[in-house]
């Protein structure tokens, strides 16, 4: 690991919004939060993985992995970053080393590529990403895209975070830090108003910032730049321009947060786009910290005519299935903001919360759940949930649906219990009112689904009712004994081990 690289993450474990790192002592903090992984056995859940899917939804910058082909592969379109314009961050690109590049060094095969990208695509920019076997054999990414700026007169921007450095998360930050030091305060706006933000750690997963941007227009606020979902390299290189900064996810990105306020004074707070209170509130938010920065103070009072006219249209919307859901069991396995935010809007929907993980969220998420689930909340709050825990509170009926990402649907199918993707997979969006009456709408649909009665009954055949050992019930057209085998490959364990 370089040395540039080691006192890049050392910056980020200093972190002044993280209130676990400074509740150390100094020695501890230099520590780190993190250990670094073993290259080669980084694939998925790396520091490069996180540098990448942070930076990617940047859609009109060429996006180039410089190392071995199965890197790119490992992270390439792996969320629903939806874009309203440029497609090229569709694009796979890679320098697809070889091993005579492992012996020789690959920076003249990465200069070339740049080369090929801005001779053949002509993007705006060109993001560089490290990776475990260029950063092992010495390549110095950020000499040859500094000569690439040069020689071709468009950024090329180094991302060196390699899979090693440690895991996805702090590969998030490291991406945010590329931003800072490359990109962020080097573009002038073509004009500035009062009402400019910028919104940081939002994705638009399936869209969802589509769902908010109408509301901010009807408000006159403009979103200078979104880092990094639709972004779009001119407007995030001229962030620095906005008033107020908007903190979605703080675990990958509150670095960018907190660096701007020192180096340009803009204050910034965390929000939620998941739930009707917690929309309203974000735009109630955004409404003050912009009059405090200048803008015509009337904007609070347009926030509010605003506010009354959505919730309204959205509560008479899920009107309908909050009778139908009113006391429904919910287990939340997801973390981060979401772990308290999409608690909000469930309990909107009528919908009790059994469980949420509590995993990769923050010291302040935490504070927020408790907030909103009152007295009891710390026995709902879940650090680890095994999977074997996960089927047994589902097979025991203590929850009536389990909203999570991919790899827990094998958990629930083999509970014959309802389950919808909360995560970065979905093919759904959730966020802002609209979101919200997706969201109910998406429970109800899973929950009443008529497949899961169907699955619970006693097969009609065999001897009293009895199911017939040869021949067993399906589940969507797969066999249990098939979905046996796949949760339990999901599970770890032998297909033998899960509890029938």
């Amino acid at each position: 690991m370089s040395v540039s690289l080691k006192a890049k993450i050392a910056e980020v474990f200093e972190e002044p919004g993280c209130d676990i790192n400074q509740g150390k002592s100094e020695k501890e903090r230099k520590k780190g939060c993190t250990k670094q992984l073993s290259p080669g056995a980084a694939a998925g859940g790396c520091a490069f993985d996180g540098a990448k899917i942070a930076l990617q939804p940047v859609v009109d910058v060429a996006h180039l992995v410089h190392g071995p082909i199965a890197c790119e592969g490992n992270s390439w379109d792996n969320r629903h970053s939806a874009s309203s314009g440029s497609t090229i961050y569709r694009s796979g690109f890679t320098t697809d080393i070889n091993e005579l590049d492992v012996i020789y060094g690959g920076e003249k095969r990465l200069f070339k590529s740049i080369r090929e990208i801005i001779e053949k695509y002509n993007p705006p920019a060109v993001f560089v990403y490290q990776t475990c076997v260029t950063a092992l054999t010495g390549d110095d990414i950020e000499a040859v895209c500094k000569r690439a700026a040069e020689k071709f007169g468009k950024p090329v921007i180094p991302v060196n975070a390699p899979g090693f450095a440690g895991p996805k998360n702090l590969g998030n930050k490291l991406g945010a830090e590329a931003l800072l030091d490359y990109v962020i305060g080097t573009v002038e706006p073509e004009f500035t108003t009062a009402y400019d933000i910028n919104i940081i750690g939002e994705y638009n997963l399936v869209g969802e910032l589509w769902q908010v941007k109408p509301l901010l227009g009807a408000l006159g606020i403009r979103i200078l730049s979104c880092i990094s979902g639709d972004g779009r390299y001119n407007e995030i290189a001229s962030a620095h321009r906005a008033k107020v900064n908007m903190m979605v996810c703080s675990k990958s990105m509150i670095n960018i947060a907190t660096k701007m306020e020192q180096r340009y004074g803009i204050p910034y707070f965390e929000g939620s786009f998941y739930g009707i209170s917690d929309m309203s509130e974000t735009l109630r938010q955004i409404a003050s910290l912009l009059v405090k920065q200048g803008a015509d103070a009337e904007l609070i009072e347009r926030t509010e005519r605003l506010i009354e006219v959505e919730e309204a249209r959205a509560y008479k919307r899920i009107a309908e299935y909050k009778k139908r859901l009113q006391g429904k069991r919910v287990l939340l396995i997801t973390g981060g903001v979401k772990s308290w935010s999409v608690v909000a809007a469930l309990q909107e929907g009528g919908m009790e919360i059994v469980g949420t993980s509590v995993k990769k969220s923050t010291k302040e998420d935490k504070e927020k759940i408790k907030e909103i689930m009152g007295e009891g909340a710390d026995a709902h709050m879940i650090d680890d949930m095994t999977p074997r825990e996960m089927y047994a509170m589902l097979k025991e009926a203590r929850a009536d649906i389990m909203l999570s990402g991919g790899r827990s649907q094998f958990v629930a199918l083999k509970a014959r219990m309802p389950w919808l993707d909360i995560n970065q997979e979905r093919h759904h969006p959730y966020g802002g009112y609209e979101g919200m009456v997706e969201l109910v709408h998406e429970i109800d649909r899973a929950i009443f689904n008529p497949v899961w009665q169907q699955v619970r009954i006693p097969a009609p055949w065999g001897d009293d009712g009895e199911t017939l050992g040869a021949v067993t019930p399906t589940v969507m057209g797969t066999s249990t004994d098939h979905l046996s085998a796949v949760a339990a490959n999901a599970m770890g364990l032998e297909p033998e081990e899960i509890p029938v």
